[in-house]
Formats: C-alpha cells, structure tokens, sequence
C-alpha cells in the first residue's frame, strides 16, 4: 500500500554551494518551509537572495520498502533545483511555483541515506518568469512542503473528479484515474471509486469489481468511472442512502436503506462550501483473496473485490458546482454573480514565500472575512495547496495563472511555460474554489501559437472550465474562453469582447502608504470605490479583482524607492488602510462601520474632515462631535448607485465649523433597522495611550515551522491607530518559540507586524513588547 511521509524535518542548510563530501558542521539546522535568507521588510536588494545554497538531509525509511517505488516530493523551491541521492545526480528540476518529484529507489541504502539538494536561486532569464524586469520577488529557499511516497511498481498517478449538467436531470460525475506502471511486463488491475459526505459516509461506488484494465510496461493509462444521472439526482432530492450488502462470494442480493443526517449532495457555493471526496482504490486481482469484499453502495452485481488485492489508494476532495462566464457575466449554479474581488502575492515580510501552512490560511480568512471579497486572483502564479485547500473550505473563488510577467521567451522558455500550465491544471483541477484557469503571461504582447497551445492543453487536462489571459490592450488576440483584462483607466471601459472580467485596477496608478496623508488615503479609498460601483452597473462585465489585497517587495525598477509597491488595500503586514474599509463594507457578516479619517484638524489641505466618508452596511448613521449631534446621513447613492452598501457621505466637516475649542472627539453610530448596530469613536488627542501586541493564534505546533503572525499598534484611548507617531518597538520573548522580524522596530504608520516562530520544544512562549512612556504589552502562546 501507499505511504506518505512528511520530509520537512531535520534538513541541515548552507548559505553556499557545498560538495557532497562537505563535512554536517559546515551546516545549520533547519526545518522547512525554509527561506534561504531572513531579510528586513524593506530596504534590501534582491541580489541579496540571489545565491546557490545546499541543503543535506540523512534519514533511514521509516517502513520496509517491500518493493515499492520511493519518491521525493517538492511542492515548491526557488528556482532550479538539482537532487542527489547518495552520490549519485537525479537531475535538475527549473522553476519555483509547481510540484515535482525524484525517484529515488534505484540509489537507496538499506540504512542511511543522503540527500542533497542544490539550490539556485538566482533569477534566471531562461526560467519564468523572469528574462526581463518583473514586478515582485521570487525568494529563495525550499519554501513549501516535502515528503517521501512510497507506492507498489502500479499505482495511481494522479485522479481528476468533474461534473456535468450538474443543474439538469442528466447529471454526470466522472472520475478520471490516471494509473501507472514502473513494472517490466504489462499488468492486469481492477479500479473502484467510492463518493463520500464530509462525515465520511459512502454514498455511491464506481466501477470495480469484474472487469479488469491492461496498463503496458513502463507506460500509464486514464480509465475512467462514471456515474448517470439519475443515481445522482436521487442524492440531491433524498437522504436515503440503500446499502448492498455481501460476503466472501460478493453480493448477497440484501439491502440496507440508512438514514443521514442531511442531504447526502448539495452544490458548493460561497455561502456553502460543502466539499465531497472520492476514495479511489486500486486492485491486483493476480493478489489472494481470503478477506471479506468491500462491498460500496450501489455497487455492480459482479463485484468481488477483497480488502487483500488493494495495491494503492487515494482520495480527492472536490465540490459540485457548475462556474461559466456568459457574455452577460459569470453564473455560479446557474445564479448571476457579480464578482468583487483583489490579487494576492504569496510574499510575506521578512520569510518571503516560505510561510507554513497557518500562514497560508489566514491570508484566506483575511480575504474572505476581514475583506469580505468573493473572489481573488493568484498573481501571477500557481500559488500554496494549503492557501488552495482553504478557499475551498471557506468559499473563497480562485482565478488561478501561471508564473510570467510581461517577457515571453525563446522556445525553450515557451516549453517550460507549458510545463507550467500542465502542472498547475494537474494539481489543482479538483478544486471548486478555482473557476478559471489564467494561460497567458500576465500583460504580455500576443503570441498565437504559443497561445493556442497553453489554450489548448488547458481544455485538454480540464474540459470543465474555461480559460482567461491577463492583457492591458483591448485589441488583443482574443483566444481564451473569457477576456480577462487588465483596466487602468480609473473608470470600466466598456467590453470589446465579451465574456470581460477586469482582472486588475488602481495599484500603480495611486500607491498608498498607512502614513501618507489623510487626503490621499481618502483618495485611495474613493478610486476603488468609484470603479468597484462602475462595474456592478454594467452587466457585460462580470466584475473586478482590484489590485492589489497587500503590498509586496519588489524590484528597483518599480514600487517606492525603499523598494516597496504600496498597491494595497492592506499593507505588508495584512493591516488595513482606509480602501480596506470598502471592501469589507460590501462583505462583511455583521454591522460594519469604519469612517476614513484620522480626525485631526490640519491633515487635510485648508484643514478639517470635509467630507467624511463612513464605509458601512448600516442603514444610517448619527455623527456627534463631542455630544452635539452633527446630523443624521444616509448611503450615498446618487454618487454609487450600484453598490450594495454605498459609503456614508457627511458633509459640513470643515475647519470653519470645527476648529479650536469647537474641535472635539468624533463619534459615529450606525443603525440597522432602526437599532443601533455599530459604534466608532476617535481621539482629538493624537498622542498614544498604549501599545498593544496581539497573536493571531493562542497555540502552536511544536514541528519547528509552525508561525504566527503579532501585530502591534499605537492606539488612542478608543483603539484607533496612530498613523503619525513614530516609535521604536522592541521585544524580549521567553520560552520555546523564535522572533521573525526587524527588532528592534522602527514604527511609522502606526501599526506593524512581526512572526512567532515554534521550535521543536513544548511549552509557553511569552512575547513583551516594549516603547518608552507607555505600558509593556504582553502575550502568551502555547507551543505543543
């Protein structure tokens, strides 16, 4: 049978290209996902990353091999990788963003084995993206996960689950199984599939049984299982599930009808993500036979499979649903949906790319529910399964691209771009989050051959969804399934092709930092507003992935000269700015209420908060200076008609009617039918009255990756940061855990962000941040 075995513990890693008779000691200790460099926020060059590193790791199997294969995995490591086994050179692996693997089993010891890896980590021209000037930094290290696999000489390479007519009564559920054979002759096996609920109750079976498939000598074949309709449709109307029963002999011909809990099908959507898996297994039926059938439900009436005769099992998780973009906009289950949404970049502060899995997640969670968007682009490639697994969980849309940034290179550049487009389709397609596939390099010019293969080996690998190419000119070749267009006229043009999504906005043409000026970050705000309400008033554009969700560290040739693009609704450190507050007014679960003011009295040119603007999904809201009530505001919508939830326009804010003694602390109240339902208020003061320090996780795995975000802030007396106190931070930490950031911290912009890194040690680990005049902050994480 199959074993997976994770690999990121106990790597030992040099800063330097080593040979393999280097002795351990010129190495260090590490766990990964690894960074090859831990680097400050900002102000580095990107040549500090741009080096050839080695990383060793010694281990024995954990398991007798008993003749099975033996693979190592990468998910991810920038940016070409040569893998030796023992001494002997497996090859080299180019580009950082999908998965590949190494056989290693010709080359393994009996006892100790040694692998190296050399890591190369330049920016190459002959690898994607790079050959010309690209717009964020691809990090060095083995920054994503690794793991030994053990399979039998025939297993399953890979399994692909899609639906048909999911919205009809001809309802189909395919399930595509990729089986390989290493073995020198042909060889006879038996597949089955089972589809499960999230209780892990089977449903339905597939295939199996009496009929066996030929897959030739060193060669692979996809059989696939299917399911009609109507066995379908009765587990979208009915939570009766009947059950075939049997023995040694296979079927007996008895039943069992069961009750569940729930419908055993239902679509996924946004606001019920309910995913279903598929256990597919693999059979010799040349193996004995002395156990008992697994007998699936609705199985056929020759099976007589047995438990011994299992070679290799796996299972996918998949949703049904059916996502088409119409010239009209995009349907999900037949719904129209307007989609409202923002690009993310897996760049993180000081680790780069190389942030676990919990880290991963919560950028997730921060989109969907602290920015309340339904869909995000993955600019501009294929980015973590563990970020992937968690818009499935939660209902998050994806459009997924491969790795490029305006440069198409020579042939052999083109050839591993089409590696890409395979190998992202190939991990990806049983995702329900991902609605469509991007197989153009981002704002490139047009390439019709090279175009129409990446089109056509999309529709190949997956015929379920379509296909997007990200370009900034309307005139280009249309060859995808849907215009997928960049739009940086600070409005929505209207479409020249149809099916249109707008794919970015805004970014470079209005950066924004936490400490710019309240005039500007109004501005911010107001820009994505303004083309977020153009889009949802015109029904031929199916919506608009503003970018960007954070700001990210890119090249010299763009961004702010500290080397920072501050494209963000968010900064670097996942910490909103006033453009957030539109986002999450749209979105938000709950009364919302965030007005876009520092509220000081000379910010703003010619002085006061004239207007201010109140992003919020409340009904109205009463604006009170000091205890005198300003007036009572309703949603703007003769300026954003089109908005669900428009901003609150309060005007009469000018220094003439607040100033002096007349200027006093600020509150809002906002009223959902009738009843207040949110509150904000803010400080005239301006000088802080504490710091505070927060985890966004009580507790943490003891594995020596595991890490936390700690955000700290400078607040008034109401909570509000300080966005113009400048301050340094500085921390002590106590107990099994590391500190990933600047420390000391040079605050501007009010807010900041460092990590928590676990060792492999349980235990308490206590963080004290300390600034001069104000109290420490402290917080307490379990490590176990």
């Amino acid at each position: 049978m199959r074993s997976t075995i994770p690999f990121n513990d106990d790597w030992l890693y040099a800063p330097s290209e080593l040979p393999g008779s280097a002795l351990d000691d010129q190495f260090q200790p590490v766990t990964l996902p690894h960074t090859n460099i831990v680097l400050p926020y900002h102000n580095f060059d990107n040549l500090d990353y741009q080096f050839t590193s080695t990383y060793r790791k010694r281990f024995t199997l954990p398991e007798a091999r008993n003749g099975r294969r033996v693979f190592i995995e990468f998910d991810g490591a920038m940016t070409s990788t040569q893998l030796s086994i023992n001494g002997a050179n497996l090859g080299d692996h180019d580009g950082g963003y999908v998965p590949f693997r190494y056989d290693l089993t010709d080359y393994l010891n009996d006892g100790e084995n040694v692998v190296q890896v050399r890591l190369d980590s330049s920016e190459r021209p002959d690898i994607p993206p790079n050959g010309y000037v690209v717009d964020y930094l691809t990090f060095g290290g083995i920054y994503r996960d690794m793991r030994l696999v053990l399979v039998e000489p025939v297993y399953i390479k890979n399994v692909f689950v899609w639906t048909k007519n999911i919205l009809t009564d001809q309802t189909e559920l395919h399930c595509d199984v990729t089986v390989a054979n290493l073995d020198s002759r042909p060889r006879e096996i038996s597949l089955m599939a089972t589809l499960r609920n999230q209780a892990n109750d089977p449903l339905l079976g597939m295939g199996g049984g009496g009929w066996t498939q030929t897959i030739p000598a060193s060669g692979e074949q996809r059989i696939q299982l299917s399911v009609d309709g109507a066995r379908l449709r009765d587990l979208f109307s009915t939570n009766e599930i009947t059950y075939h029963l049997g023995n040694q002999e296979g079927l007996t011909g008895e039943t069992e009808t069961r009750q569940l809990a729930d419908l055993p099908l239902q679509l996924w959507s946004p606001d019920n993500p309910i995913r279903y898996k598929v256990e597919a297994i693999l059979f010799d039926p040349e193996l004995s036979a002395n156990a008992g059938p697994n007998i699936p439900p609705n199985a056929p009436p020759n099976w007589k499979v047995t438990w011994e005769q299992i070679i290799d099992q796996q299972e996918v998780y998949f949703g049904f649903r059916e996502a088409v973009f119409k010239d009209d906009g995009f349907y999900l289950n037949g719904e129209h949906v307007k989609l409202m949404g923002l690009n993310r970049h897996q760049l993180y502060p000081y680790i780069g790319g190389a942030a676990p899995a919990r880290l991963q997640r919560k950028d997730a969670d921060i989109l969907k529910y602290e920015l309340g968007v339904n869909i995000v682009r993955t600019s501009h490639y294929p980015q973590s399964p563990h970020f992937l697994d968690r818009c499935d969980e939660i209902g998050l849309l994806v459009f997924e691209e491969i790795p490029g940034w305006q440069f198409i290179g020579d042939e052999d550049w083109k050839a591993l771009s089409l590696r890409d487009v395979e190998s992202m389709i190939t991990r990806d397609r049983n995702h329900p989050s991902i609605i469509l596939w991007g197989v153009r390099i981002n704002e490139s010019w047009d390439d019709e051959a090279f175009y129409r293969a990446t089109n056509a080996l999309a529709h190949q690998l997956d015929p379920t969804r379509q296909t997007g190419g990200v370009r900034f000119f309307q005139e280009s070749q249309f060859l995808e399934d849907v215009f997928t267009y960049n739009d940086f006229s600070n409005t929505i043009v209207d479409p020249v092709h149809t099916p249109h999504l707008v794919t970015e906005f805004s970014g470079h043409m209005f950066p924004t930092k936490t400490f710019d000026n309240e005039e500007r970050q109004v501005e911010h705000a107001l820009r994505h507003t303004r083309i977020q309400n153009a889009q949802m008033g015109k029904r031929n554009v199916a919506g608009a992935i503003g970018w960007c969700a954070f700001d990210y560290n890119t090249h010299i040739h763009f961004g702010s000269g500290d080397r920072i693009c501050y494209h963000g609704v968010m900064d670097m450190f996942r910490l909103p700015k006033f453009a957030a507050y539109l986002y999450a007014s749209q979105g938000f679960r709950g009364a919302y209420l965030q007005a876009a003011t520092f509220w000081t009295p000379g910010d703003r040119s010619v002085g006061g908060a004239d207007p201010l603007y109140v992003f919020t999904n409340c009904d109205e809201v009463e604006v009170y200076v000091g205890d005198e009530l300003h007036g009572r505001f309703q949603p703007d919508r003769e300026q954003f008609p089109h908005l669900k939830y428009p901003p609150v326009q309060v005007t009469g804010m000018g220094n003439g009617v607040y100033w002096g003694m007349n200027f006093k602390d600020l509150r809002i109240l906002g009223y959902q039918d009738g009843q207040p339902a949110a509150e904000q208020r803010i400080s005239i003061d301006g000088v802080p009255k504490h710091l505070t320090l927060m985890s966004d996780d009580s507790d943490l795995q003891a594995d020596g990756a595991d890490m936390t975000r700690l955000v700290f802030k400078l607040i008034d007396v109401y909570g509000n940061r300080l966005p113009y106190s400048i301050a340094v931070i500085d921390f002590e930490i106590e107990g099994p855990g590391e500190l990933i950031g600047d420390i000391p911290f040079a605050l501007v912009g009010g807010q900041g962000a460092i990590y928590l890194k676990a060792t492999k040690q349980p235990g308490t680990v206590t963080v004290r941040a300390r600034t001069p005049r104000l109290p420490v902050a402290e917080v307490q994480i379990i490590i176990s």
